[in-house]
């Protein structure tokens, strides 16, 4: 419960009965406690109707921004949902609203990593969009601060969801150019608040864009032909979604391997790589994924890509019912834009040029089908291989967006 400590209101009978209304009302809006800043009440999502709220406040934020996506509703509530999310099986998440005059006007994730938690003493944040009063970002960022103080980490990070495949980074640049279906869209004063607010860089992706060029360098088609003889790989034929999900479990285990060294990444568990083929690749095209095993059928390397959805999750405005999947299916099967969205090389196989056969392989393919541009999704900005790659393909050199995941110290290492 709340309590005003020192109240003035005491010799007023008037004063009193308004203090007393404005406390009850407070402590029973279905929240747990409520802190106050300034003007700005923080109170944790405890229910439905809270956590809804939690999901709508970014469709009212950047309801006149034309570069922002909706996510799917659905897609977040399952986020947060224990019985759906398996990320819960080793992680906690504790999620706040900031409200000015019974308005909501922020509000943040903080999440619970249990292994990082343990190895590195961090806690992340993520799900962070406010207005533009630093009031309000403070706030936030302080019950972050306080819970991570609690749990005896040392520093908090973010925006980062509950592993890779969740949003990340907090644009820093190109805040007028489209944004993907698996990036985050934020307005220019977040890293000015953040940075205020004592927060530095911790890591940086950058986004690429080029129009495709159909015509594949020769060396790169000799090179790719060179490499699967001398280290006898060849490409998976997958001719349905079963075959996909078939090697899913596979994909995730180069991916687990591959991804080990990314600022923030940890394994996903069976169970969420199972979660993630089902939710996600199970309702991709085979062509647009490119496997490439060695002898005994493991997959050493894969390429993602999509159709780009940007426009039809615009229409569909969070929700698939009742005309949002008629958006997004005409977008899958009619399409010339697409999106480039996961890249991944067993490390036993990084400086042998295998990736040289995944492009090979799709670049024919968008070749058919008629593709005029392609988006890469984030990539770490010391990933020089892949950017030299893309300049070979004929992408250039334009950098469109640039993302940063911030770190703050709130305390000294300790033996704990």
């Amino acid at each position: 419960m709340i309590t005003f400590r020192g109240s003035p209101y005491k010799k007023s009978f008037v004063k009193r009965f308004f203090y007393t209304f404005a406390v009850s009302t407070i402590n029973n809006r279905g929240f747990k406690a409520a802190t106050c800043m300034s003007t700005i009440a923080l109170k944790e999502v405890t229910n439905k109707k809270n956590l809804r709220a939690f999901i709508d406040f970014p469709f009212t934020l950047f309801a006149d921004s034309p570069h922002w996506v909706p996510p799917l509703i659905r897609d977040e509530l399952d986020t947060f949902d224990r019985t759906k999310n398996p990320a819960f099986e080793y992680a906690e998440a504790r999620l706040w609203l900031a409200f000015k005059n019974e308005k909501v006007v922020g509000r943040i994730a903080a999440i619970k990593h249990g292994p990082e938690l343990n190895k590195e003493q961090k806690l992340r944040f993520g799900w962070i969009d406010f207005v533009d009063d630093i009031d309000v970002s403070k706030a936030l960022l302080s019950k972050v601060e306080e819970w991570a103080a609690e749990l005896r980490a040392t520093q908090i990070h973010g925006p980062l969801g509950f592993n890779d495949m969740d949003f990340e980074g907090m644009l820093i640049d190109g805040f007028d150019e489209p944004t993907t279906i698996a990036t985050i869209y934020n307005y220019p004063y977040y890293p000015v608040h953040l940075e205020e607010l004592g927060f530095q860089k911790a890591a940086d992706w950058r986004e690429l864009r080029g129009e495709f060029v159909a015509d594949i360098p020769q060396k790169l088609t000799r090179t790719a032909e060179v490499v699967k003889d001398r280290f006898n790989l060849h490409t998976v034929k997958l001719t349905s979604s079963k075959d996909i999900k078939r090697y899913g479990e596979k994909l995730f285990k180069t991916l687990n391997h591959s991804y080990g060294d990314l600022y923030g990444f940890y394994r996903l568990t069976p169970v969420e790589a199972r979660y993630v083929v089902k939710k996600y690749l199970g309702f991709l095209s085979p062509k647009y994924i490119s496997l490439v095993a060695d002898e005994h059928n493991n997959v050493v390397a894969f390429g993602v890509a999509m159709p780009s959805l940007t426009n039809a999750f615009k229409k569909a405005n969070g929700r698939l019912f009742p005309f949002g999947f008629i958006h997004i299916a005409k977008a899958m099967l009619f399409n010339k834009n697409l999106d480039l969205y996961l890249i991944g090389i067993n490390p036993e196989y990084q400086n042998s040029g295998v990736v040289t056969i995944i492009f090979n392989e799709l670049w024919e393919r968008f070749k058919k089908l008629g593709i005029k541009s392609l988006h890469a999704n984030p990539l770490l900005e010391s990933n020089e291989r892949m950017f030299n790659l893309w300049k070979t393909l004929g992408g250039g050199d334009k950098v469109i967006k640039q993302r940063r995941c911030y770190i703050k110290k709130i305390r000294e290492p300790m033996d704990d």
